[in-house]
């Protein structure tokens, strides 16, 4: 699963911070978690997700927010810094914390015994091989001695790094060609990316039903729909802002939010007639709601300090949130298929710690650990704007 995800919040040195859009990044990371919670919950039963059932959405709303900052925060600053100065800056926000999920998706891997989920036994060159590729953030394939949970992940230490993976393709493809696009003919490119979606979409060509796609490299479905569900919302928020203008709407923050949790507590839609319907709704989520919030986001802005703060500290848990809770998850998906419960009301207990856990541990590691390294590279590296 995101987001610049999240991670595109680094907006360039000076440039004023989207305070709303922070604070929308950071809720949509805890909805990620609970999202995750009902997964544990279909897992452990051997069923489908029956509660908050589009979760997985938010990483295509991660991906529209990368585009719309990124292309916000450099598309004016080219002449100010070269690619790999860019490259740099892209590196110093995101890997410290990738690194630092593969370190936490180790320890819960060996706090589970080294068990795949077939009850096999992974040896441990396996848990060092996989530990290594994934801070180098080279993906397994499934049954290589790497892929050390058997169920085919691309990152099997912690799964939504997948997101991330494709986050630097989206980098990498930004500064290389897209930012170099007229608006129109970045527009077109939106319009084409569109067209595809909605055809992969609706016409369920992944066979999933949805667009829940991109986690493993073991068939080229995954890999072709992680990419164009990465390419087209990430192309569209840059189009939103190179067209922004604002539009006021007051108490946006907290009715997008609403609506955001509405939205991925729909219900899963069956197929009607070999159309899938699920995807319909998918494509107006992606196409036409996401956009809606994140213009209106991105227009309003904080009138209080309690609004300001609850921002500003979603945001700033929102990437390192993403990084560190699947390695948790695991650790509680286990114990969810051990002990054989399968419902929110026998384990809130055990939820309301994994949940507290995670915000801590993501609040921790951004304080700790990825600040200071962050800072530290930064000023190893000599990054900033030329004058």
């Amino acid at each position: 699963m995101s987001n610049k995800q999240f991670s595109s919040a680094s907006y360039a040195d000076s440039k004023p911070h989207y305070n709303i859009l922070d604070g929308l990044r950071g809720a949509a990371a805890l909805m990620v978690v609970w999202y995750h919670v009902f997964e544990g919950f279909a897992f452990a039963e051997g069923s489908a997700i029956d509660v908050f059932n589009h979760g997985y959405l938010a990483v295509d709303f991660f991906f529209m927010l990368s585009g719309f900052v990124i292309s916000y925060a450099y598309d004016d600053r080219w002449n100010k810094m070269s690619l790999g100065d860019f490259f740099k800056r892209r590196l110093v926000r995101l890997h410290p914390m990738i690194i630092m999920g593969a370190i936490i998706g180790t320890v819960t891997f060996l706090l589970g015994g080294c068990a795949k989920w077939d009850g096999s036994i992974t040896p441990a060159t396996g848990v060092v091989l996989a530990f290594l590729l994934t801070c180098c953030f080279i993906p397994a394939w499934p049954g290589a001695m790497h892929e050390v949970r058997g169920n085919g992940e691309m990152f099997p230490l912690n799964g939504p790094s997948w997101s991330l993976f494709f986050e630097y393709i989206g980098n990498i493809c930004y500064a290389l060609f897209i930012r170099r696009l007229s608006t129109k003919a970045l527009s077109v490119l939106v319009a084409v990316l569109g067209l595809i979606y909605i055809w992969f979409a609706v016409g369920n060509v992944s066979g999933y039903e949805s667009v829940g796609v991109g986690w493993t490299v073991g068939d080229s479905v995954n890999i072709f729909g992680g990419f164009l569900r990465m390419m087209f919302p990430f192309s569209l928020g840059m189009l939103l802002a190179r067209n922004f203008k604002p539009v006021r709407v007051r108490g946006i923050f907290w009715l997008a939010i609403i609506l955001l949790f509405a939205l991925f507590s729909v219900p899963f839609f069956p197929s009607v007639n070999g159309i899938c319907v699920n995807g319909i709704f998918e494509m107006c989520c992606i196409m036409l709601i996401f956009p809606t919030i994140v213009w209106l986001g991105a227009s309003g802005v904080t009138s209080d300090k309690t609004s300001t703060g609850v921002c500003k500290f979603l945001g700033d848990i929102s990437y390192p949130l993403y990084i560190v809770h699947y390695p948790v998850m695991y650790l509680f998906y286990a114990w969810l298929i051990k002990n054989q419960v399968y419902t929110l009301g026998e384990t809130w207990q055990v939820v309301a710690c994994v949940y507290t856990l995670n915000v801590v541990l993501a609040y921790a590691a951004l304080k700790l650990y990825d600040e200071p390294v962050r800072k530290w590279l930064t000023a190893k590296l000599k990054i900033g704007m030329k004058k």
